[in-house]
């Protein structure tokens, strides 16, 4: 192993954590704190997207490009739902009927030409575990809507294939949390609480960092390989 190789598996693992305005903003401020031993040599970057095309179109590879995160954590609000929703895959989808936040409407109902869906992959599986592990209503979707939660999931998944991008990204749609934040029990369904939704996005956080430096060292093996 030569000193440029060394120097990359010395590199700090970076995790974007990312957001829509208004929430769950708090979620993200609150994960992007944490202190844990696993995350001792992990660097957090929070973001809160505003709800439009154009923002997360631009600041999106602005992102990718000035912290060169090793994987993508991102966050939605599924206003319909009571649990947490692990996204599998983002649709070649997009709706021409509601404008976003900037009154932009798009003007045809696909994102790109091509495939009708790309996958995250079967990480998701494992960050769905971690979610349930917790006590927290979860379950895994194959629908993430038609707006800025899909759109943002379709953009991320294709930055995962270009060199340089973020190795893994994930989706996970939250409901809205119960006001009351009297603590529930620990298997308990329904109503789900601040901190309930804290320890779920912990667990997947901590799943997510195993997994991303898991790949980064199977890559540099691989690519270890093929140079010998």
């Amino acid at each position: 192993m030569d000193r440029e190789d060394l120097f990359e598996l010395s590199e700090r693992l970076r995790i974007l954590i990312t957001g829509f305005e208004p929430f769950p903003g708090a979620l993200v401020a609150r994960l992007v704190r944490l202190r844990r031993p696993a995350l001792s040599e992990v660097d957090l970057i929070g973001h809160i997207f505003p709800v439009t095309y154009k923002a997360v179109d631009r600041q999106l590879p602005e992102l990718l490009a000035k912290h060169r995160p090793g994987a993508l954590l991102m966050f939605g609000l599924a206003t319909r739902t009571a649990h947490v929703r692990v996204e599998t895959r983002a649709r070649n989808a997009v709706t021409t009927l509601w404008p976003d936040a900037d009154h932009a409407s798009v003007r045809k109902g696909s994102i790109a030409g091509g495939a009708g869906a790309m996958m995250f992959g079967p990480h998701t599986a494992k960050l769905l575990r971690a979610a349930i592990g917790t006590g927290i209503a979860a379950r895994a979707s194959r629908d993430a809507g038609s707006y800025l939660c899909n759109y943002l999931s379709w953009r991320a998944i294709e930055a995962t294939d270009q060199e340089g991008g973020p190795r893994l990204a994930a989706f996970v749609h939250v409901p809205l949390v119960a006001r009351d934040a009297t603590p529930r029990p620990r298997r308990a369904t329904g109503h789900v609480t601040p901190q309930q939704l804290v320890v779920a996005g912990e667990a997947m956080l901590l799943e997510l960092v195993k997994l991303a430096r898991s790949t980064a060292l199977r890559l540099h093996d691989e690519t270890d390989f093929v140079a010998h």
